[in-house]
Parts: structure tokens; sequence; C-alpha cells
């Protein structure tokens, strides 16, 4: 039975895909010719394309006042790089089933693809009793026992509690809130139900596109989001990714069921080749949609060219900002082979909590107060600006407050006088300032930095790499080492000239390709290039948020005594 592409969108279950659709009539038919990302091909009425994806192209934006579009309010086209970050807002309108929910809801083993939702009413299961109201994370949908059914966890008491709820569940079900922060493309992939708008609030507005910016200056409210899709498909007569819109005036059957669907290139993405099994590399594939960016090797991957793929591993990276306060900082993703050597710059410190953090037990910390503090205490030290101190330990210390004596966290420290040293005790709590007094002239590779000193950590470049065409880290004025990060990567070269080798990494990267039936000439991979990665803010922000998941925070400081 024929439809428009629009309705198929809709009733389409992105689980079922691939699908493979011929074009029936509309204003695209009898060798007709349709524009696509500046190339054209004939979608001729009979044409049969195999669906391999459905995504939001763009979003339409409308401003939100008390869940509805405010009147005053103009729709504006929004790019998925539309930058800010945003936080969703739970979605009012219930879903009556747990199929409803896998239909329309994405759901799967990414970060992004844990919905939580929570029932009107208490559902008993053969051994648990899921309680009204209480969180229930979806983690993935699969086969139990013959049944499809969601893989689910309730967590009570600190302790998680395992079990699945068929699709064929019925209930009230409702979004949990989300406290977490997301780009407008992350919401557009991961967050937006289909044939659901998806109203959300601005978290983190972004210092770019001031001039061009389609929203209201200084707006930080809410916005209904409509998605605009786009089908990508696979064509017998071309071998790149087609871009279909939603909105193209064509009729389509769905002919899955009795058309050979491996006749069709099977397009992988960078996700699906780190998947494979070790013993499946090196391989050869030919690239049908490469990535933008001008900075190799992301240049050279173009649209049909051919690649080797040795292997697939996890790398450490360096995340590094430029040290400067304007909103065109620049930050980076530097490899551990990075070959240049690295000076140390002062540290800035505004707490004596800092202090502790930041002091080794290999060298003293030696710091210069930049601001005065007072202390409450007679027993505890009162700073002024220029004092010197070298950080020695914290320790607790006994103090008169209020007619009682009491224990309190402080750091004990040599104050540095013109002919001798003096012990002092500073307050924890202490909101002051110090600056970090640099003897250490000695230049260090990365490596050694990530081993013997704690991070964060100032550091200019001394000696640039001289193994890379433009080491950007050399232009800049000052850098702060973050955090060291590990990241997914896979091994490539060009098949037709292998000279050197790349690491491409496999979730920041847009890239399909699909296999070749072609040995690898050399199974030793060529010498590899190394590249200094540079991230934009929203992917700076995102590696900062996921990486800290995995760490246990910091102790807060102590507070001021009350």
């Amino acid at each position: 039975m024929a439809s428009t592409l629009e309705k198929f969108i809709h009733s389409l279950d992105l689980r079922s895909l691939p699908r493979v659709l011929q074009i029936q009539s509309g204003i695209y038919c009898q060798d007709s010719v349709y524009e696509m990302f500046g190339t054209e091909c004939s979608l001729s009425t009979e044409e049969v394309i195999k669906v391999i994806g459905l995504k939001i192209n763009k979003l339409i934006a409308s401003i939100c006042e008390n869940n509805e579009v405010s009147q005053f309010s103009d729709k504006v086209e929004l790019p998925l790089n539309f930058p800010g970050l945003y936080k969703i807002v739970a979605d009012k309108t219930p879903y009556v089933s747990i199929e409803e929910i896998a239909r329309k809801v994405s759901i799967g083993p990414t970060r992004f693809g844990h919905p939580c939702f929570y029932s009107a009413k208490d559902i008993k299961l053969a051994n648990f009793t899921i309680k009204r109201h209480e969180q229930i994370t979806f983690n993935s949908v699969e086969e139990v026992h013959g049944m499809m059914a969601v893989n689910c966890v309730v967590v009570r008491n600190n302790q998680s509690h395992s079990f699945t709820l068929p699709l064929s569940q019925e209930g009230e079900f409702y979004e949990c809130e989300d406290d977490q922060i997301y780009t407008l493309k992350e919401i557009a992939e991961w967050k937006i139900p289909k044939c659901r708008n998806r109203i959300v609030k601005l978290s983190n507005a972004l210092h770019v596109w001031e001039s061009s910016n389609p929203l209201p200056e200084n707006f930080d409210g809410c916005l209904i989001l409509m998605p605009i899709y786009e089908v990508q498909a696979v064509m017998k007569s071309r071998n790149g990714i087609v871009h279909i819109h939603s909105d193209l005036d064509v009729e389509v059957k769905d002919v899955t069921d009795c058309y050979d669907i491996s006749s069709f290139l099977q397009p992988l993405s960078l996700e699906d080749i780190f998947e494979r099994t070790s013993k499946e590399f090196p391989m050869v594939a030919e690239i049908m949609e490469g990535p933008s960016g001008s900075q190799k090797p992301y240049n050279l991957l173009c649209t049909g060219k051919e690649i080797v793929i040795y292997k697939k591993y996890q790398a450490s990276r360096v995340l590094a900002s430029e040290m400067r306060s304007d909103p065109s900082k620049r930050r980076y993703l530097i490899p551990m082979s990075y070959k240049g050597k690295f000076k140390r710059r002062p540290r800035e410190f505004p707490t004596a909590y800092d202090l502790e953090i930041a002091r080794s037990e290999k060298e003293n910390l030696h710091v210069v107060a930049t601001k005065a503090f007072t202390s409450p205490h007679k027993e505890l030290f009162s700073v002024s600006v220029g004092d010197q101190f070298l950080v020695q330990q914290c320790q607790t210390s006994e103090v008169l407050y209020e007619g009682r004596k009491k224990l309190i966290d402080v750091l004990a420290c040599e104050q540095i006088l013109s002919d001798s040293y003096k012990k002092v005790f500073l307050p924890m709590y202490m909101e002051g300032g110090f600056v970090e007094v640099i003897h250490d002239k000695k230049q260090y590779h990365l490596s050694e930095i990530c081993k013997e000193f704690r991070l964060p950590f100032n550091v200019k470049v001394s000696v640039r790499d001289l193994s890379i065409e433009k080491d950007v880290l050399a232009a800049a004025p000052g850098l702060q080492f973050e955090e060291e990060i590990t990241d997914s990567y896979l091994l490539i070269s060009s098949a037709s000239s292998p000279v050197e080798s790349w690491e491409i990494p496999v979730y920041r990267l847009n890239m399909l390709v699909h296999l070749l039936s072609k040995d690898v000439q050399t199974v030793v991979p060529p010498v590899t290039r190394t590249t200094v990665e540079e991230v934009s803010e929203e992917e700076y922000y995102m590696l900062r948020r996921y990486e800290n998941l995995t760490l246990h925070p910091p102790p807060r400081p102590p507070k001021k005594p009350t």
C-alpha cells in the first residue's frame, strides 16, 4: 500500500531498519531530478531505495510560555550546530504502553540511550513490584523467551534491581525530569521522541554567532522544538548516501519483504566498525560519506576514497585549553605521541583548599598571596598581599570559638621571611588568592608531566613538535592541561598510497564507509602521524562532563564556621 514519504516516516519503527522502498508517484516521477547537497540524482517511478537511517535535519523553534507556543513568537529555523547547552523539560503527555516508548524513544547502548520513566500506578511483576512514581531506567530492547521486552533498572536504597518489561505491558508512563545538559545536536539525535515536539530550556549560552542569533537578545527561556526529518538511503545507481527531506512530495511503497536487501551496499559508521572483533582487522573500505573539516586527516577523507583500517584501540589524550579569558579561547586534545616540550607556567589558586589539592611530595609548593585575608581566630594567621608561603600539609588545629575550644581543618605552611621561616596555619575555608612561584626551569615531554604532576597544570610550548607541519600549540600564549581522558580510535591510511597512518576518533567524526572484498597489501601500518585535534566549545563541555562522570568528585571545601 502506497503512502506519502512523510506518513511512512511517522509510522516507521527504527528497529526495523533497513527498509526497501519503491517510488510510486508524485511530483518527482518519470526520471525526475532531485538536488541533494549540491549533487543531482534521479528518483524515477519504480526506483528502489534502501532506507538505512532517519535523522533530524533541522529544528523549527518557537518561544514557549506555559508549555505552549507564545502568541508573540515567530518560528525560527535552528541548525543542529546552533550553539548553547540545553536542559530538557519532561514531556507531560503520557505513553500508554512500553511498546509505544520503545517505538518512539531512542533506547540504546550509548550514554544518551537510557531514558527514564515512571508509572502512574504500581506494576506487579512475578517477583518484583514497581512502585508508582518510581524512576525506571530503560537500558535496551531485546528478545526474552521469544518475546520482545525492555531491560530495565530501578535503584532502591542505593541498590540496583534489574528486570524486564514486555512491550505488551500497558499503563500510564511519564518521562522523568532530566538534570543533564545537552547540545542541540544531542537532543536531536537522542532526546526527541518520534512524532512529538520537545520543550527545552537554555542552560548556558555560548558566545558565538551573536550577530546572527535568531533568538531575542539575552534570551534564557524555553523553546518548543519541532523536528524536520531526512531519510538516509542507498541507491543502486550511486555509491554515496542520499539524503531525502521528509517533506518531499513523493509516494512510496514498502517492498522489503519481497526484495533481496543484500543486493545494496551496506553503509557502516565508525561506531559500527569499532564494534567489530579485533580479528577482522585490517580491512579495506570505501568512503561513502566523508567528514567535514579542513585539518588533516579529515580533508583527505573524501567520498569515493579507499582506505585501510588497521586496528581499533583506546588511546589517552590530554585535554588542554589556551590560557586566555576572551571567548575565542581554543581547546585541544593532545596525544601522548606529541614530541614537543613544555615549560611550566605559574598556577593560580583561589582558596587554601586548592593549595592542599595541588601540593605534592616531589617538591615544595611556593606561593605568593594576591589577596588579603583576616582570620577570625587569633590562633590562625591573617594574610597580607605579598606574603610568601611554602605549603606543607593539612592537619587539625584547636581554636577558641564562642568561649569553647573547637577542632577545625587547617593548612600548615611556612611563611618565608627575609632571613627565616615562620610556621603558620591557614584555615582551609579561607577564600584568598595565591600565585605559584616557579623555580623549575626544566623542559618536559607531555608524558612526563602526566606522570610527575597533578592536573590541572599550566605550561607553555618551549620546543615545538617538528614532525607536525603546523604545530598550533606553539602559537598559544599558554596552555592549561585540564585532565587526561581515554577515547576510542581507529588507525587508518590511504589504500592507494599508504605512506603514513592517522588516528581518527570514533565518536567525534561523522563518516560512513562500506567494506571492500580486497586483501590488505601491508598488514603493518606505516608511521603514525601525530595529530593535535582542536575541539569545539560544545565538544569540550561534553568531554569534560562525561570524563568526570567516571571520577569521584573531590570533597567540598570546608565551610567557614558560623
